[in-house]
C-alpha cells in the first residue's frame, strides 16, 4: 500500500504537482488540475497518469475527486488557487 502511494506521488511530482496539506489535495497551477488525496489513494497509477495526461486548456480548474466537490468547495479552491 505504501509503495503504491509512493509510486503515485512520484508520478505527481514528476508532473510538477505539489501537495497542499491544509486542503489535502495535489495541485498543479500551470495545468489547473487538482487531485484529492482520496482520489489518488483509491485509483491506480495508470489511472492517475491518464488523468494527468488529459489535455487541459488551462482556462478552468479541473477537479479529480472520488465525488465531485460541491460548487462552494470548487469556488473556494478556485479563488484560493488563483
Amino acid at each position: 500500500m505504501v509503495q503504491a502511494i509512493d509510486g503515485k506521488w512520484k508520478i505527481l511530482r514528476e508532473a510538477e504537482y505539489t501537495y497542499d496539506f491544509r486542503r489535502m489535495v495535489y495541485l498543479n497551477r500551470r495545468t489547473k488540475k487538482v487531485f484529492s488525496f482520496e482520489f489518488v489513494e483509491d485509483h491506480s497509477e495508470s489511472e492517475v497518469q491518464r488523468c494527468i495526461d488529459e489535455p487541459s486548456n488551462g482556462a478552468e480548474w479541473r477537479f479529480y475527486f472520488n465525488s465531485p466537490p460541491s460548487a462552494s468547495v470548487q469556488r473556494e479552491l478556485e479563488n484560493v488557487l488563483g
